[in-house]
């Protein structure tokens, strides 16, 4: 089927209205709602939406402002010193998640590659699953959400180190060049941001703030606009938005931006949990579905204990350890980019592909019905747990 702009957004959004009503009805988690629609509709399903570039492409933005948002929200002191205490935890984990996806990918015969690919995927926790599951108080004025921030933060370091080894070289070699000129750009570009900001863009802000259209054009042209210089610095656009964030998170008009791109993260925010639905190959499944529940089951049950030993060593609270080992306990939106970086590059087959894709989904929807039954949420299904 020939899929229009119009066509296929009157599809993920009405389907998703529809959708999403039956899911409140029936006590479940919108984020289900949207990946189970994506799966219904995509080309492995109905074949209602055949092109998923678009909207794979569109959904991307929602990563980049929710990255941006995340760092409106970031006071840069307390990010150096939340990462301080982060660095430890996140290296060990991925550490210890990477190993464990390398054991259940050899133990189904997949080759070396294949498994150190797989073992990568394992390494990290969903930034939008994260912290979109955590109640803003506790995001912007708690402990808990300074860590789980530091802790991500943490781990998208390491996948955009993954993802540079992977896209430098052949067959996976690091071209230590590339490597060394990325790690150098980052605080460059990083002071970059923080003169711009103070020299001309809240310059602009002050001057013309009584335009509110203008304030909104404004924070998006720099929210993307640095996330395109990250991109061609050979970091990531994610990290560019995050840094765009941050740079004027002690702004005070910080709050007003973060309010006002909100409903814009969410409309992206949505296609992108469509989009990984849809690109899911429901023909492979019977091929790897017994080594994705594996690998599923071993990441929801060690990534919480493995959170919740390291923190527990760092002198935090059971309660805390345990809330954000839960919270964390799924792979990642990055995991999916792995894959499919390492397919393009031949560096894995397909049913390797299909097995990181299964396993995101199935993690990433039991890890939500974790934490929306059991912890605060902005979307629990219990009054007593809902919190904004």
């Amino acid at each position: 089927m020939h899929d229009s702009i119009f066509q296929s957004f009157f599809l993920i959004f009405t389907g998703a209205a529809v959708i999403a009503s039956l899911a409140l009805y029936t006590r479940q988690p919108l984020l289900v709602a949207y990946i189970a629609l994506g799966a219904l509709l995509g080309p492995y399903g109905l074949g209602f939406i055949t092109d998923l570039s678009l909207v794979t492409d569109m959904s991307h933005i929602g990563i980049i402002f929710l990255l941006f948002l995340l760092g409106l929200d970031m006071q840069p002191k307390a990010l150096f010193a939340v990462l301080k205490k982060a660095t430890s935890v996140g290296l060990i984990s991925s550490a210890v998640f990477a190993l464990g996806g390398y054991g259940v990918g050899y133990a189904f015969g997949f080759s070396h590659m294949e498994n150190l690919v797989i073992g990568m995927a394992m390494m990290f926790s969903s930034t939008i699953i994260g912290i979109k599951l955590l109640p803003t108080t506790v995001l912007h004025h708690k402990h808990t959400g300074e860590l789980m921030v530091g802790l991500l933060l943490m781990q998208d370091f390491l996948a955009i180190l993954c993802l540079m080894i992977l896209l430098s070289g052949d067959v996976g070699e690091v071209d230590l060049s590339q490597l060394g000129t990325t790690l150098i750009a980052l605080p460059l570009l990083g002071l970059f941001a923080f003169v711009f900001v103070k020299y001309v863009l809240l310059k602009l802000i002050h001057k013309f703030d009584r335009f509110h259209e203008y304030i909104f054009l404004l924070a998006i042209g720099w929210c993307l606009g640095f996330a395109e210089l990250a991109a061609y610095a050979g970091l990531s656009a994610e990290i560019g938005a995050f840094i765009a964030g941050i740079s004027i998170a002690t702004s005070p008009i910080a709050q007003y931006i973060a309010i006002n791109l909100k409903p814009l993260r969410d409309f992206f925010l949505i296609l992108f949990f469509f989009s990984i639905g849809a690109q899911f190959n429901l023909s492979l499944l019977p091929d790897i579905i017994v080594a994705a529940s594996l690998l599923a089951t071993a990441i929801l049950v060690i990534k919480p204990m493995t959170f919740r030993f390291l923190l527990g060593r760092l002198s935090e609270k059971t309660s805390l350890a345990w809330d954000i080992g839960f919270r964390l306990g799924q792979i990642s939106e990055f995991s999916l980019l792995i894959a499919f970086v390492a397919s393009n590059a031949a560096l894995i087959g397909e049913k390797a592909s299909v097995l990181i894709q299964a396993t995101a989904i199935i993690t990433f929807l039991v890890s939500s019905y974790i934490v929306i039954f059991n912890y605060p949420n902005p979307i629990a299904v219990s009054d007593r747990l809902r919190r904004d």
